[in-house]
């Protein structure tokens, strides 16, 4: 055979082989499917495409979005995803709390410090979110990915608030979850669970008086248009998770598992980075946007009288949750206590 003959036969050879890889690569992808509980822009949908382009920068797999109200609400996506028609979804503990009671503990007021550096430490290095959670997620059929918090918690109220006093007879929208509810009528206040989609309408109608929501979320779902007096209690962070349905996950290769984990740290690295300053960002959007906003900071005085009645939300979790809630408190605050003394 010629050396010209031998270089073809190679080449044909060659040639083959990369198309039959070709082709085992394109049946071997995926499209996946994620949904989220926000709108365009926001936290939950940045972290998305942060996490859908590390997915699709390094495999062949893609990745449908989905935002808030596409797919229904809240309960809606956490119930498809437990059926297996969604792969990832991202949800607040404020709506897992029925699902994983322990995931309410994000919701005892003042136990979460409210300086980003040390929240986000927290994060990286919690025992309680790094190890104890991925196994209570898991008893649920959920392989929690990633935790990680999306910005302080701002009260928007029909009047200025300053102590638990000015709460009292004033309705005060929380997600369905009864511990949040305990919070609220620690307060003073009178909790009223509501889906997200009825919360405009009735602050509008003054069904309602007041709900509570990052700044960022307050000013994309132009909440401040019909609740104008904002209130930062300094009372924690909201927080969300990011998971799989468990069954999709463990039958995943060791590769795409490897592919899924290192696209949701890549999401938390760089939503941390976009939600530094972001609060200023939006509160300067509200106040630019409408002259009837008002802004109460507490200070430290009027902070103590909110924090003494704290104490009985931690009562009411141990209640809810039992032994295995009160050792995840103790371990939620040994964390904080080492991030905070580092």
């Amino acid at each position: 055979m010629s050396s010209m003959s031998k270089f073809k036969k190679l080449a044909g050879i060659s040639a083959f082989a990369f198309a039959a890889v070709s082709m085992a690569n394109s049946v071997n992808a995926a499209n996946w499917r994620y949904a989220h509980e926000e709108y365009e822009g926001d936290v939950q949908d940045v972290f998305a495409h942060d996490f859908k382009e590390y997915i699709e920068d390094n495999s062949d797999h893609s990745l449908q979005v989905y935002r808030f109200g596409e797919l229904g609400e809240s309960d809606d996506i956490m119930e498809q995803t437990q059926a297996g028609i969604l792969n990832f979804v991202n949800q607040s503990p404020g709506f897992t709390g029925s699902l994983i009671p322990e995931a309410q503990i994000f919701f005892i007021p003042y136990l979460m410090p409210t300086d980003m550096e040390t929240v986000i430490e927290f994060f990286r290095t919690s025992e309680a979110i790094n190890e104890d959670f991925p196994k209570l997620y898991a008893e649920k059929g959920l392989e929690l990915l990633q935790m990680y918090p999306e910005g302080e918690m701002v009260v928007t109220v029909d009047e200025p608030v300053t102590e638990p006093a000015d709460f009292n007879n004033k309705k005060i929208r929380v997600m369905t979850n009864p511990l949040l509810s305990e919070t609220y009528s620690a307060f003073g206040a009178t909790p009223t669970p509501l889906p997200w989609g009825e919360v405009y309408g009735a602050l509008q109608t003054n069904m309602i008086q007041g709900q509570e929501n990052p700044i960022f979320w307050i000013e994309s779902g132009g909440l401040y248009e019909v609740s104008p007096n904002l209130v930062f209690t300094k009372h924690g962070w909201f927080t969300t998770a990011m998971m799989a349905n468990k069954d999709f996950y463990d039958g995943l290769s060791d590769e795409d598992k490897k592919l899924v984990q290192d696209a949701a740290d890549y999401a938390f690295e760089k939503i941390i980075v976009h939600i530094d300053g972001l609060a200023e960002k939006s509160l300067a959007k509200i106040k630019e946007a409408s002259d009837e906003v008002t802004v109460t900071r507490l200070n430290d005085e009027q902070i103590e009288a909110f924090k003494a009645r704290a104490p009985q939300v931690e009562e009411k979790f141990i209640e809810m949750t039992g032994e295995s809630g009160k050792e995840l408190l103790n371990q939620f605050k040994e964390d904080l206590k080492e991030v905070q003394s580092n």
